[in-house]
């Protein structure tokens, strides 16, 4: 008999600091040491103790700054290149052992499986935030493998199936009762829990809007999952988890937050971020009805009379403009953003602006773009005096065309120009405005 070789044990290695990559971000990877093998310094650097580590990659995965990586022994490398060449020479990946806990959370992750889309809606008419996110959705479902659910809570919103199978969903799980007429937390919030528990769905996407926030925020805490909001990028990576990336630290690095212990996992988006699907006519799905309706007499807020709020003053959508003409720090004081308004008015577009602007109080909040203004993607975006700091360009940089005129030729905003001018805008808006002038004086002739 010819005796069984014994089985090579994947080294997991241990922890260790790359030096010169620690941001300080508040002790993250000691938060997610599950030994406690990490003690943090006074500049909020980590000190591992390695004959502590178990190797769990913990540190490694929530660290923003890619400042941990996994240390290997020399031995321990030799035994990884044995096991690659055993991997390559059986065309099969050498699976790690598990243990008990990472076996467990293994068996409940791979219970939940599917992609939804929160659709929202105010008296049946849709945000247009839902659909673009059911294109996201798709992609993400496509990549899992599963199919693309929208759901759908309201009053007599049944006929929102059929837009949500159109824009790309395969389902669209439907709660329609009275008690849904007008949003509520609690009515609303206690029906995706009930359809979380009973059909155990893997990714939620919710519009990061006032409603998507309130209600991701209050399923987040009850189901006990992670949430990540605001986010700009969604991906999946090799292990079936959602790779959710944001602006953090201020909007001075992008990090990509994952949930990789609790499902579902969810994120909030905000509107102009992904791209509109395409719409397909007549495509069909499968409706999905649920009875679930709690008690009107239950519900702690009663909706007494609904108002559409608004000053009256500045009623115009950022957001959905074509053409954005937006001023910064740049345009001196209140009384230049007449300018801008000249040029938008013969553009045909609406007047934007940064932060700075605003903070100044040249202008409307309303017209704020950036990360903590509006996502806008308009065909052209004139930015005027704007230096581009990243919060701002966050928020407009999936423009189709966008034209920065500053007197800094180092202004991060030449960076995704797609046209750059520098020089004084006093002099090079004035200069736009003629010859726009001139060239629909001669259109018209």
């Amino acid at each position: 008999m010819s005796e069984t070789k014994p089985k090579i044990k994947k080294p997991r290695g241990v922890a260790a600091l790359i030096e010169g990559k620690c941001i300080a971000c508040g002790a993250r990877c000691q938060s997610s040491c599950p030994v406690n093998c990490i003690e943090m310094t006074e500049t909020g650097e980590p000190i591992i103790e390695t004959t502590k580590c178990i190797g769990c990659h913990k540190c490694v995965k929530i660290c923003p700054a890619a400042a941990l990586e996994m240390y290997f022994t020399p031995e321990e490398q030799k035994i990884l290149a044995e096991l690659a060449e055993q991997a390559k020479a059986t065309g099969a990946p050498v699976a790690e052992e598990l243990d008990e806990e990472a076996q467990k959370l293994q068996q409940m992750l791979a219970r939940y499986r599917g992609v939804w889309v929160v659709i929202e809606q105010y008296e049946g008419v849709t945000a247009k935030v839902s659909w673009e996110l059911i294109g996201t959705g798709a992609e993400l479902a496509a990549t899992l493998g599963v199919p693309l659910s929208a759901v759908i809570i309201g009053h007599n919103v049944e006929h929102l199936c059929k837009e949500a199978f159109e824009h790309g969903a395969d389902k669209a799980i439907l709660l329609d009762a009275p008690v849904y007429q007008h949003y509520r937390t609690q009515s609303f919030a206690d029906a995706i829990c009930h359809l979380i528990d009973k059909h155990l769905p893997e990714v939620i996407l919710m519009g990061a809007t006032a409603q998507g926030r309130d209600l991701a925020g209050a399923v987040a805490t009850v189901v006990k999952t992670g949430l990540t909001a605001d986010c700009t990028g969604l991906g999946i990576d090799d292990k079936r988890n959602l790779m959710q990336t944001r602006p953090a630290f201020g909007g001075n690095i992008m990090a990509t937050i994952m949930c990789d212990k609790y499902r579902p996992q969810m994120s909030t988006v905000r509107p102009h971020v992904m791209h509109m699907p395409e719409l397909q006519p007549g495509r069909k799905g499968e409706i999905i009805r649920d009875s679930f309706a709690p008690l009107e007499k239950d519900i702690l807020v009663k909706i007494l009379e609904v108002i559409n709020d608004g000053d009256g003053k500045d009623q115009v959508d950022v957001a959905a403009a074509e053409i954005i003409v937006s001023g910064g720090r740049g345009m001196m004081n209140k009384d230049n953003f007449a300018l801008l308004t000249e040029l938008a008015d013969e553009l045909g577009g609406v007047v934007g602006a940064s932060r700075s602007a605003v903070d100044a109080g040249w202008i409307a909040q309303s017209r704020q773009v950036g990360q903590t203004g509006k996502t806008v993607r308009p065909k052209i975006y004139i930015a005027c005096g704007i230096s581009g700091a990243i919060q701002h360009m966050v928020g407009m940089q999936d423009s189709d065309t966008i034209i920065a005129i500053n007197r800094d030729p180092e202004a991060p905003i030449f960076q995704i120009a797609t046209y750059g001018v520098v020089g004084d805008l006093f002099q090079v808006v004035p200069a736009i405005i003629s010859r726009v002038r001139e060239l629909k004086s001669q259109s018209a002739h």
